[in-house]
C-alpha cells in the first residue's frame, strides 16, 4: 500500500500546526463560529446534534493493521469506544471534544493518515472497488490511478473552493463494485481494440435531492490523460457550476442544464489546451506510484474445496460455516486464496459500527492472515483481501467469536444506513432504529437465504448518505409536521445495471416500516420466477403490484425493537 513521501509528511505536519492555532483561537473567542466553520470543515470536523463529529479519510478504502489499531486508540481515548465506517469508505467518530482534535490529527499523522478531503467543497476522498488488486474479474488494478488522483487533487489551488463537494470513484474490474454511476466523476478501466488501457469517463452522477445516473462523455480516454481530462471537466464545472443555490450546485445539475452534448463539447474544448501538457502522465510517474501496489508474496497454492475439507468429514455437517463461505467469502485471482468480508451488520448493532475491541481484533486478523491489510467497503463492512483458503475455517471461528461472521453479505440484513437523526443535525428522521427493527423482524437466516440477494438502504435525509436511491429497497426519512416518517422506493440498483428506485407512494410511520418491508417481500415471493432476484422482479413487473399490496389494508402499529446503541 502507498506510503507517505517527504511531501506528504510536510503537508500533513503543516496542516496540523495551522489547525491547532485555529482551534486555540476559536476556544479563546478570537474566532467566531462562522469564521471557524470553513476552517474546521477543511479538517473533517462537523458539528452534529450532540457533539463534534470527525471524519477521517481512508483513501480508496485501504488500511494497514497499524492504522486500524490507531482507529481503535482514537475510539478509546477520544470517543465512546467505537467508530462508524461510512459509505465513502471512511470512518467517523461522533463524540469528539473540539480541544482534543489537534491531538487526534497528530496521532493520525503518526500512521500516515489525516482528515483532509472528507468535507468541504473540494474533491473528496477517492473511492474504488474493495477487492482492487485481487478481484478475479479485474482488468487493471485501479489503486495506482486512485492514488495519482489523490495526490493531484489534494490542495489543488484551482479546486479548493468548488461550487459544491465533488466525488470521484474508479473501477478496474468487469463488475462495477464502486457505484461509479452515482458519482460526479465515475471512471471504468477499459481496453481498446489494440489492448491499450484507458478509461470510460462518466460525469454528472449523484444522489441527493436530484438523483441522476452519470453520462458517458468519453468512451475511451488513454490513461496518460487521466489528469488532464479530469482537470478539463473540473474547469467547466468550476466556471459554470451554480454558487447561488447549494441545492443546484452539483455537476449533475450543470450537465442536465447544458445537455450531455454541450457539456462534452465544452470539456473537449478545455481539454484541447491541456492535452499533452505538463500534467500528462508518463510511464515513469505511473511506475513511481504503482510500485506501492505490487502483489504480495503469495505462496504457491492450489484452489481447495474448503466446504468439503471442513464439512462432514472434519467437523460434522457445519451448515453455519457453509453459509458463511457462500456469503462472506469472495473469489481471488491467485489460486489458493480468497477475500473474506467481515460483517458489521450483526442484528442489534448499528450498520457500519465497530468497537475499539473489534478494530484491534481486525488488525490482529490482518497481521495473521492477510499481509497486514484491511479494506473498507462502501456497503459498510470490512474485508481481509488475501486469506489462504486452507485457513478460512480458522478465520471464520475467530470472526464469529467477535460477532463479525454474520453470513448475511448481500442479503436483507446487510443494511446500509447513515447515522441519521441520532446524530446528524441535517437528518429529518432516525435511521438506526429503523435498521434495527427491520433486522430483528427478519433475523431468520433461512428466510434471508430464501429471499436471496437484496439491498436495503436507509438515509435519514435527502442528502442520501445511506445511498437509498440505489437500494433495491430504499428508505428515506422525511419530516411530516414535525414527526418522523419514511418514504419507500423500490427498484434501485448499483453496479453494472445501476438504476434509481421509484417511490411507491405516501410515507409511513417508523413503527410501520417492518411490516412495509414484509409486504414488499410477500409480493416478491409470490411473483418471482426461478433464479430471479428481488430487483429483477420489480423491474419486470413495475411497482404497481408492490404498491397495491402494501397499501391494500392499513398497517397496524408495531413496537419498535432494538437497544438504543447510543444511550
Amino acid at each position: 500500500m502507498y506510503r507517505y513521501d517527504q511531501y506528504d509528511h510536510l503537508i500533513v505536519r503543516e496542516r496540523i500546526a495551522q489547525y491547532r492555532d485555529q482551534v486555540a483561537r476559536r476556544l479563546s473567542g478570537e474566532l467566531l463560529e462562522e469564521e471557524f466553520l470553513p476552517l474546521r470543515l477543511q479538517n473533517g470536523l462537523y458539528m452534529q446534534r450532540h457533539a463534534y463529529m470527525l471524519r477521517i479519510a481512508v483513501p480508496y478504502g485501504l488500511l494497514s493493521s497499524n492504522q486500524v489499531r490507531m482507529f481503535a486508540h482514537i475510539a478509546r481515548k477520544y470517543d465512546r469506544g467505537y467508530g462508524h465506517f461510512t459509505t465513502r469508505q471512511n470512518i467517523q467518530y461522533n463524540w469528539i471534544e473540539l480541544e482534543q482534535t489537534p491531538d487526534i490529527l497528530t496521532d493520525l499523522a503518526s500512521v500516515e493518515m489525516h482528515a483532509i478531503q472528507t468535507s468541504g467543497n473540494c474533491i473528496r476522498n477517492i473511492t474504488t472497488d474493495e477487492y482492487a488488486g485481487v478481484a478475479a474479474d479485474e482488468i487493471v488494478d485501479p489503486r495506482p490511478f486512485a492514488e495519482i488522483l489523490r495526490q493531484w487533487s489534494t490542495f489543488h489551488p484551482e479546486f479548493l473552493a468548488l461550487p459544491r463537494k465533488f466525488k470521484v470513484a474508479i473501477n478496474g474490474a468487469l463488475e462495477d463494485r464502486a457505484a461509479i454511476a452515482v458519482h460526479d466523476i465515475g471512471l471504468t478501466v477499459v481496453r481498446n481494440e489494440s489492448g491499450e488501457v484507458g478509461f470510460r469517463f462518466m460525469a454528472g452522477g449523484g444522489m441527493g435531492r436530484t438523483p441522476i445516473l452519470g453520462s458517458v462523455i468519453r468512451g475511451f480516454l488513454p490513461w496518460q490523460h487521466l489528469l488532464t481530462y479530469t482537470e478539463a471537466v473540473m474547469r467547466v464545472y468550476n466556471t459554470h457550476g451554480r454558487r447561488d443555490n447549494k441545492y443546484k450546485a452539483r455537476i449533475k445539475i450543470l450537465l442536465k442544464a447544458l445537455g450531455v452534448e454541450e457539456f462534452t463539447r465544452q470539456v473537449e474544448e478545455e481539454w484541447a489546451d491541456l492535452k499533452d501538457g505538463p500534467e500528462t502522465l508518463t510511464q515513469e510517474e505511473f511506475d513511481r506510484v504503482a510500485k506501492w501496489f505490487q502483489p504480495h508474496a503469495y505462496r504457491e497454492l492450489a484452489d481447495t474445496d474448503v466446504a468439503a475439507s471442513h464439512g462432514a468429514s472434519a467437523h460434522g455437517d457445519n451448515r453455519a460455516f457453509t453459509n458463511w463461505l457462500n456469503r462472506n467469502v469472495k473469489p481471488h485471482k491467485v489460486p489458493g486464496y480468497a477475500a473474506v468480508v467481515l460483517s458489521l451488520k450483526k442484528t442489534g448493532v448499528p450498520p457500519g459500527d465497530a468497537t475499539a475491541e473489534q478494530m484491534d481484533f481486525v488488525a490482529e486478523l490482518a497481521d495473521r492472515f492477510s499481509f497486514g491489510q484491511v479494506r473498507v467497503t462502501h456497503e459498510q463492512n470490512l474485508v481481509l483481501a488475501d486469506v489462504e483458503q486452507q485457513k478460512l475455517f480458522e478465520v471464520w471461528q475467530l470472526a464469529k467469536s467477535k460477532g463479525m461472521a454474520t453470513p448475511n453479505i448481500g442479503m436483507l440484513t446487510d443494511i446500509i444506513a447513515c447515522p441519521g437523526g441520532d446524530y446528524c443535525s441535517l437528518a429529518n428522521a432516525k435511521s438506526i432504529p429503523i435498521a434495527a427493527a427491520i433486522a430483528e423482524r427478519f433475523d431468520d437466516l433461512d428466510f434471508q437465504h430464501d429471499i436471496g440477494d437484496i439491498e436495503l438502504n436507509i438515509s435519514g435525509c435527502i442528502n442520501a448518505c445511506g445511498h437509498h436511491h440505489v437500494g433495491n429497497i430504499g428508505v428515506l426519512g422525511v419530516d411530516k409536521d414535525g414527526s418522523e416518517w419514511y418514504q419507500v422506493s423500490i427498484g434501485g440498483a448499483q453496479g453494472n445495471e445501476s438504476a434509481i428506485g421509484k417511490i411507491i407512494g405516501p410515507s409511513f410511520s417508523a413503527v410501520q416500516m417492518p411490516e412495509v418491508i414484509g409486504r414488499l417481500l410477500e409480493v416478491y415471493v409470490r411473483c418471482r420466477i426461478e433464479g430471479e432476484r428481488f430487483v429483477d422482479t420489480v423491474q419486470r413487473l413495475g411497482i404497481a403490484p408492490f404498491k397495491e399490496h402494501v397499501y391494500a389494508t392499513p398497517i397496524a402499529a408495531e413496537e419498535l425493537h432494538g437497544e438504543d446503541h447510543y444511550a
